[in-house]
């Protein structure tokens, strides 16, 4: 019988203990420094570059430019900004070593510009695509990715959103009754999320895995969550949209579930470049009355949990 001794056997399992140490780590370093509060001064002066508010994302520091300028239309639906319409950055990490991605909502003129100034900016596009299908005016959503100092990245990304008209800072809403049926939103869902208006949200993460990118592990919340938002219309229609963030092995899945409810996946793609494992983005648009489009996406849901 042939024996190994542990000075021969000692070289793998260091190195697979070193490995799994570093997983370790990083995944603790990410919980850790993601966790940023948005009233920290070095975020307000990000705010400051880039004409916005910081607000708290679940984990990261997130800035929010709705396109309040736009009136844009699906069929016979006038979309609510906040349904569908909002460009972002969100920041996780630290202010001195910190990472930023986000997406862009552009109108057809304004997209060569945008990607002119983020390859100026030196900022990488990991996406360019659509989120909805037959909307008018046409948009084009251009997500971005980029790491270091904070302040620096704010700066660089002032000049990218000033290629759009998104108002900077976001034009304040005046409160409005509150017209979406969020307990039965949150109650099917079966998690509670935000509400304004004729809107609704929630999100998960259904990536139970940690997602590594350049080296650093990925704040799901950030990198790799599944926002689903509904607006009401009346009380017996509503619409949907959003994107599921899944590993391979989900795609399918949750593409029968969301055909088996009658709601239509518009596109199915990666956010991500790099990403190790590769992470695929379902978004879809469902018209409905309120309760059946819940329940088909939380059948969609259960299907990625499976």
């Amino acid at each position: 019988m042939k024996i190994t001794t542990a000075r021969q056997g000692f070289p793998m399992y260091r190195k697979a203990a070193v490995a799994m140490l570093e997983l370790a780590l990083c995944t603790a370093l990410a919980s850790t420094v993601g966790a940023q509060s948005p009233a920290d001064p070095a975020w307000q002066d990000v705010g400051r570059l880039l004409h916005g508010q910081p607000a708290d994302g679940g984990g990261y520091v997130r800035f929010n430019f709705p396109r309040t300028d736009l009136k844009v239309t699906l069929g016979d639906v006038t979309i609510a900004p906040a349904l569908a319409l909002v460009s972002w950055a969100g920041f996780s990490g630290i202010p001195a070593a910190a990472t930023v991605m986000g997406d862009i909502v552009c109108t057809e003129t304004e997209l060569a510009p945008v990607l002119k100034a983020l390859a100026n900016a030196n900022i990488d596009v990991t996406a360019i695509h659509d989120h909805l299908n037959g909307e008018s005016p046409r948009l084009a959503y251009v997500h971005y990715h980029a790491m270091g100092n904070a302040a620096d990245m704010g700066r660089r990304l002032d000049g990218v959103f000033a290629m759009t008209k998104a108002p900077r800072p976001a034009v304040a809403v005046a409160a409005v009754p509150l017209t979406v049926d969020s307990a039965q939103v949150f109650d099917v869902m079966g998690k509670r999320g935000k509400a304004a208006g004729s809107v609704a949200s929630v999100s998960f993460v259904l990536v139970t895995e940690p997602i590594m990118m350049n080296g650093r592990p990925a704040l799901p919340a950030l990198a790799y969550g599944t926002p689903i938002v509904i607006q009401q219309l009346s009380p017996t229609r509503a619409v949907a949209t959003g994107d599921f963030a899944v590993l391979a092995a989900q795609v399918q899945p949750i593409l029968r579930a969301l055909a088996a409810a009658g709601i239509t996946a518009t596109a199915v793609h990666n956010h991500l470049v790099g990403a190790v494992p590769n992470v695929y983005y379902i978004h879809f648009w469902g018209d409905a009355p309120l309760p059946t489009l819940l329940h088909g996406l939380r059948a969609a849901v259960d299907a990625a949990r499976k």
